[in-house]
């Protein structure tokens, strides 16, 4: 796995890095109008097409679980699972992808979308949206990666709007005190249970070196690394980390036992200080995390099941349905 560290964009802290627009709220829960044989009569292909799409995908390119559930992360928070992260910028608007913070969003997630969109459109033209592949790549490379299957409920229609000044200041980072986390993800509808089940997410994938550098690297005047790391952990970051200033696109895995693995270890790690970014390690430090943490470290089946609704429930999240969205004839452009 080591050669994909250059490759991958890496999985920059997956549960923060989903993004809150003001503008929704509670009412933008529309389970109702989806349905999980949504397709069955126009599109009777499109869990194969997608099967088969993921599968291929993920064995030549084993970062792409990692790098999709965040970019669906992304797309969700911003404004609904409406595919708007994957619209490319024009001259005459820029575009949620190049917003700052999604700079480093993965390729391997945009190409497993367009793939799967190519071979849809052949099989069915005009029918499936580019939300509803995102949302179901995303599960079946949850399951491909050990991950539990959950249902995902179809019909979202792909949106009509995509700016990245909704996307700045809007998502929550690593070095965010626990208050400001839980706030953002109550504010959404989500409760610390979930925000913690969908922490776990980091059991796959990357972060870069320059993300925690400032705490394995004269974090203060009297110690070098934060005191809530491991010791031998903070000293093997130090050395993998050793030329990130140069090489920017150093990175490590989040979780270091089984890195391309979905299991409860991404849990166990934290106590033993191994938690890579600061708002890894809070979630065993803070009274109203710890015992979620430590039942999902515990009990896998806990920590899955948990996962699997947290993610039903945010594939659900400020969809487009009916005339308040299209079906892309591509995924990077509006068909206006």
């Amino acid at each position: 796995m080591a050669a994909f560290f250059p490759l991958a964009l890496a999985l920059l802290f997956v549960f923060l890095s989903v993004l809150f627009n003001p503008s929704l709220s509670q009412s933008h829960y529309r389970p109702s109008q989806l349905s999980t044989n949504y397709y069955q009569k126009n599109c009777p292909r499109f869990e194969q097409i997608m099967e088969d799409t993921t599968t291929n995908k993920q064995i030549n390119s084993p970062t792409t679980a990692a790098g999709t559930l965040r970019l669906f992360f992304h797309d969700c928070f911003v404004s609904g699972c409406d595919a708007s992260v994957l619209i490319s910028s024009t001259p005459f608007n820029k575009a949620e992808r190049d917003a700052d913070i999604n700079l480093s969003l993965p390729g391997d997630g945009f190409d497993v979308v367009v793939r799967a969109k190519t071979a849809l459109e052949l099989a069915c033209p005009g029918v499936v949206s580019c939300a509803d592949i995102l949302a179901v790549a995303t599960r079946n490379l949850v399951v491909m990666a050990g991950g539990p299957f959950y249902p995902v409920k179809l019909g979202r229609k792909d949106g009509l709007v995509s700016r990245a000044s909704t996307v700045e200041g809007n998502l929550p980072r690593p070095t965010m005190s626990m208050d400001e986390i839980i706030k953002i993800f109550q504010s959404r509808g989500f409760s610390i249970q979930e925000m913690v089940a969908l922490s776990g997410a980091h059991t796959i994938g990357f972060s870069h070196c320059k993300e925690f550098s400032t705490n394995i690297y004269n974090y203060s005047k009297t110690v070098q690394s934060d005191p809530s790391y491991n010791p031998r952990f903070a000293s093997a970051l130090k050395n993998a980390c050793a030329d990130f200033q140069k090489n920017p696109s150093l990175s490590v895995f989040n979780d270091v036992m089984s890195p391309s693995k979905f299991d409860n270890m991404y849990y166990q790690n934290l106590p033993r200080g191994m938690g890579l970014l600061s708002s890894d390690r809070a979630l065993i430090s803070d009274p109203r995390t710890r015992s979620y943490a430590e039942l999902y470290g515990r009990d896998q089946n806990a920590f899955f099941t948990a996962f699997a609704q947290a993610m039903q429930k945010l594939g659900e999240f400020g969809v487009a349905t009916g005339r308040r969205g299209e079906i892309r004839h591509r995924c990077d452009a509006f068909n206006h």
